[in-house]
Formats: C-alpha cells, structure tokens, sequence
C-alpha cells in the first residue's frame, strides 16, 4: 500500500463532495505527490504550476465528477499526459472503468508507475494513438488534448449511441463558435475555480 503524508484538502473536499479524511483523498494526495517527484522535473508538468499544482490539475480534473455517470460506465481519457484527468477520476470513482490513451512513451510509463503505485485497479493503460482505440466508450475525457472539432471527431467513433465527451474548455471558449458540427453541447462550471473555462459536453444530435 502506498504511504504519504496526508495534507488535508480543506475547503476543495467540501466543493468537490469529497470526505477530507478519506482514503480518496490519501490516494489523490499521493498522486499529487508522484506528480511533484516525477511529472513535474521531466516536463510533464510546468514547473510554473508547482505551487499551484493542486488546484490547477487535480482538482481541475475533477469538476467532472458529477458529470461521469453511473456504473458500469467505460471511460477513456484521451491523450492522458500524466494521467490528468483519468488519474484523479479514477481514484474518486472507483466503481467505473477507466482506460488512459497515451501515445508518448515516457507519459505512459509515467501513468502505469502511478497506477501500479495507487493500486488503481479500475485502469488500464492504452500505450498507442487514440485513433488505434477501439469502443464504446461512455464517457470520453479530452484535457489540454487537441482542439474541439478534432476532440470531438475522435470521440464520436469511440462512444456509444448515448455516449458523451467531456472537454475542458478555455476561459474564452464562445458557444456559438466552438461548437463542432454534429454535436449538442451544454457546459459545467466550478465557481469556486475563477480561472478555469468550462468543462463543456457534447453528445450526438
């Protein structure tokens, strides 16, 4: 089992539902931890976000968590980086399915030392291109991974009939604008979050 100091959450467990003195929030402390000692010194992370790393990809990542569904949901994060989203959704819900797709080789080594080091049975790594992917899916994750036409290009082959894509979209992201042909899209945000866009959804016609 992993050990770590635990830093209690403090007003981020009440605005995400989470209790702070759970063993969820020992396990997102853990990874926040991986991601200060491995992500953040090779690149995967900015170093400019390190005092802000918490706020700015954990629980960024997880403002979609009332959005994900009901079991027995299958989730695939698209282009996961350093397992951000999957990686904090995954460990608050542990009763769905996730599988995290990453192309580049050191990421992906990177997202299964950390779910081999948190115990995330619920993960499955894709150590290839999106495009390789095979669904359905229910939930596709696309964070600071491509544009939204592209995004929501790929995840309409991947999802099911009444499946969704949850993008993480931009301050200045316009509606009207951005939405790609093809889909309906509504938005979440997190005002407690004032500098983060909207995570916005976007389902089949």
């Amino acid at each position: 089992m992993f050990h770590v100091k635990h830093e209690a959450w403090g007003r981020w467990g009440e605005v995400l539902g989470l209790d702070a003195d759970s063993a969820t929030t020992q396990r997102l402390g853990a990874y926040e931890r991986l991601l200060l000692e491995k992500a953040l010194p090779t690149g995967m992370i900015g170093r400019a976000d390190r005092e802000q790393l918490r706020e700015r990809h954990v629980v960024d990542s997880l403002r979609a968590l009332p959005l994900l569904g009901s079991p027995p949901a299958q989730v695939v994060d698209l282009g996961s980086g350093a397992g951000l989203p999957g990686i904090p959704l995954a460990i608050a819900r542990p009763d769905l399915s996730f599988c995290l797709a990453e192309v580049r080789r050191r990421r992906a080594a990177f997202i299964e030392l950390a779910v081999e080091s948190l115990q995330l049975r619920n993960v499955r790594v894709f150590a290839g291109k999106v495009e390789d992917l095979t669904g359905p899916f229910d939930v596709c994750l696309s964070r600071a991974f491509t544009q939204p036409a592209r995004a929501w290009a790929i995840a309409e082959s991947l999802l099911s009939p009444t499946g969704k894509l949850l993008f993480w979209a931009g301050r200045r992201f316009d509606v009207a604008s951005g939405t790609p042909g093809g889909a309906r899209i509504s938005v979440s945000t997190t005002p407690e979050l004032a500098d983060a866009g909207p995570v916005v959804i976007m389902t089949r016609q």
